[in-house]
């Protein structure tokens, strides 16, 4: 997710320096795509993925980054809304959506993979969140505001759902067609 304003979240270790992956970009069929279980056979690979993961999400800048969105076909995210602009990361390994509020909140969202574009997007206001930390242990977030907005963005990315999915066909089409010619002039220079 591009970066936002910052609010409150849980406390986790800070990440130390790491090289960055280059992104996908929107349209592009790894973003499309449901994602794989991390297994104990990944594990010894996802710890070092999470670390440029969260490079990449720093560099870009962002507040939250899904393993799709480097090309990735597993079930992992990282998020960061930095509070008192100090880097708290969450890594998210397996996440799920335990439980959503009935309320719901708007609020303008953007993506690294669709750089630039931004769009009011209606979610659940709070959600329960379970997934494995680095040391394989079982965690609950609890998260209302920007931070269950990024949880729930990111893990739609393992989903295969961009956030212009949730958008009216009209909008998510001028969007997209603008990400193919833009793409379009990348590619022809």
């Amino acid at each position: 997710m591009s970066a936002q304003t910052p609010a409150a979240q849980p406390e986790t270790t800070a990440a130390p320096q790491a090289e960055t992956l280059p992104l996908v970009i929107a349209p592009d069929p790894r973003l499309k795509t449901r994602t794989r279980l991390v297994t104990a056979a990944d594990r010894t690979r996802v710890s070092a993925l999470a670390q440029r993961m969260l490079a990449t999400m720093y560099a870009a800048p962002g507040i939250g980054l899904a393993a799709p969105q480097v090309g990735v076909d597993l079930r992992l995210a990282v998020v960061d809304l930095q509070p008192d602009d100090k880097p708290a990361p969450i890594i998210l390994i397996n996440p799920k959506v335990e439980k959503t509020s009935t309320e719901e909140v708007t609020r303008e969202e953007g993506c690294l993979s669709i750089p630039g574009q931004y769009a009011d997007v209606t979610r659940p206001e709070r959600v329960t969140v379970s997934y494995e930390d680095l040391d394989g242990h079982t965690q609950t977030i609890e998260a209302d505001g920007l931070l269950a907005t990024c949880l729930q963005h990111e893990i739609d990315h393992l989903d295969g759902i961009l956030f212009v999915d949730h958008l009216s066909a009209l909008k998510r089409n001028i969007i997209l067609r603008k990400m193919v010619k833009e793409k379009r002039l990348r590619k022809n220079g």
